[in-house]
């Protein structure tokens, strides 16, 4: 347990270092949200009762479509000079790695998230009318479901030829329940219709299981030829 942990805030602490030096993957976040609210804006002009009824969907598939750019480059510094064959020949547990790959993504987009959500609040003037504050387990746990199972499959598209190409092919269809759930849950908070609990505990279960999958499959990714 206590060589897991090292790993993981080994790793971790790495990834967070480098991404502060280069932001890559902030500022391609960043700016492709940018780019959503901004040409979602200028095509329809909502007025707030509307907006809280379709807002939740535009904000997770900005954030989805703007996770993959982060999701690509994920592995990307891990193959340079050799280091994730490095990793495989080492004693070192690989959950470790992995979990670490999954907390950067997770603050990247959370990152990423608390920055654009004023944005979207601005742009589309949102009020919430049911319980504010259920917007966060919404978005810690959405953003878990989307990075996690993102994570898995950028390792194992790691080694394809077109792997920008293939990362979304298999995270789209398998994030779809997730996705439904973070969007009818912000709905439902946002216009105040309807309870938010089934999706959040639809969400936690996402999770729960995905990340337990994740976890018992990565081993097998990790060492795959």
């Amino acid at each position: 347990m206590s060589s897991l942990r090292s790993i993981t805030l080994a790793t971790l602490t790495k990834d967070i270092r480098l991404e502060w030096r280069s932001r890559d993957a902030i500022n391609s976040m960043l700016f492709f949200s940018l780019l959503v609210v901004v040409i979602f804006s200028f095509s329809f002009d909502p007025v707030a009762e509307e907006s809280r009824h379709i807002v939740g969907g535009l904000v997770w598939i900005a954030f989805l479509f703007a996770a993959v750019v982060a999701l690509n480059q994920t592995w990307a510094r891990e193959t340079r000079n050799q280091v994730l064959d490095a990793y495989r020949v080492s004693p070192a547990p690989a959950n470790g790695l992995f979990l670490a790959k999954v907390l950067g993504n997770f603050i990247f987009v959370s990152l990423l998230e608390a920055l654009m959500t004023p944005l979207f609040i601005i742009f589309y003037n949102l009020r919430a009318l049911g319980p504010a504050w259920q917007l966060i387990p919404i978005a810690i746990f959405g953003t878990w479901a989307l990075v996690v199972n993102g994570t898995f499959f950028a390792a194992m598209s790691l080694r394809m030829r077109s792997r920008e190409i293939m990362l979304p092919l298999l995270l789209f269809p398998i994030s779809i329940p997730a996705l439904m759930g973070m969007v009818q849950a912000t709905t439902a908070v946002l216009t105040g219709e309807e309870s938010a609990r089934f999706w959040i505990v639809l969400l936690l279960t996402y999770d729960v299981v995905f990340t337990t999958a994740c976890l018992a499959l990565f081993e097998a990714i990790l060492h795959a030829e």
